[in-house]
């Protein structure tokens, strides 16, 4: 008996194949979720002339080339998998909704309209109070399976139903969008997706930025959004203390500016999608409680820096 196996990579079928010959029995075992096979020659004869030994090593050759090339495994090996989130920054209002219909992706590098996907949503239309996902909270937006390679942007269509809740409150919040995005808002991610891993993104709706005094005792939907993934940020995490100290945080490189609220049960803040690099971390505190600034906090790719307990004096 003569064993063959060999493994590879990452599929999800096992298929089992034979082939008899004049004085072997070959089964050959593609196990295709970690593209291994095994190859088994039973032989029914002890009797083995030069000729029938070439013949039954082509055979084993040729199966063992099916093995390690994944050529028996039926499922699509070049596919990969986009999955978005929503996320949101602080903002000094009772709620902010709106209205989600539809998001898109862009499998192609194409400068002009060609390559456009609708990505699957569980419910379309959706309406999403953004201040239920600020400090880290997120929710699923879609995910969707499409093939390996490159994508260029993604679109966010939003509807009419946009209101704002200010003092308990509830008022229209019209959407204005820039000109040329009147098809959705559109964002450029250049990735490129690799076969078998999840490629994660988050849309960052800064609420605060993103409503306008009309200057007729009215408000406007501007968005102000940014994107990012896990595989180009960080985050900085931390606790203010105490809690009557009702603090923001706000993170700045010089560049960009973050900001988060610490949860008002715990303390506790979570800001994500930081690009790597040292930050200047500013606690700003209120009721009495001063201002506190942590210099030189270092950000790494894929890390949380953790700024432990941060205590605000009066």
């Amino acid at each position: 008996m003569l064993i063959l196996s060999g493994r590879l990579a990452k599929y999800s079928s096992d298929e089992k194949h034979f082939l008899l010959l004049k004085t072997s029995f070959i089964v050959v075992n593609l196990c295709c979720y970690w593209h291994e096979g095994t190859i088994i020659v039973l032989s029914t004869s002890i009797k083995f002339t030069a000729m029938k030994t070439i013949r039954l090593l082509l055979s084993i050759s040729f199966f063992a080339i099916l093995i390690l090339s994944g050529a028996y495994c039926k499922k699509d090996a070049g596919m990969s998998r986009l999955t978005v989130y929503l996320t949101d920054a602080p903002a000094d209002y009772d709620a902010v909704n709106i209205e989600v219909v539809g998001i898109q992706v862009k499998a192609s590098t194409d400068p002009g309209e060609g390559g456009w996907q609708t990505m699957p949503m569980a419910v379309s239309p959706v309406t999403y109070n953004l201040l239920e996902f600020t400090n880290g909270m997120e929710t699923l937006l879609s995910t969707f399976e499409l093939p390996a390679g490159k994508i260029s942007q993604l679109r966010l269509i939003l509807g009419d139903n946009n209101t704002i809740v200010v003092n308990g409150v509830t008022e229209p919040l019209p959407l204005e969008v820039p000109s040329g995005e009147e098809s959705g808002l559109k964002f450029n991610i250049h990735a490129d997706l690799i076969a078998g891993i999840e490629y994660k993104l988050w849309i960052d709706f800064n609420a605060q930025g993103s409503v306008v005094d009309n200057g007729a005792g009215g408000y406007i939907l501007k968005p102000l959004i940014r994107t990012f993934n896990e595989a180009t940020s960080g985050a900085i995490k931390g606790i203010v203390l105490p809690l009557a100290a009702n603090a923001t945080v706000e993170a700045t490189d010089g560049i960009s500016v973050l900001n988060a609220t610490p949860d008002p049960v715990t303390g506790e803040f979570l800001i994500r999608g930081v690009p790597d690099g040292t930050w200047t971390v500013t606690i700003h505190g209120n009721n009495g409680y001063l201002d506190q600034t942590k210099n030189n906090i270092v950000v790494a790719v894929g890390q949380v820096t953790d700024m432990g307990t941060i205590t605000l004096t009066q």
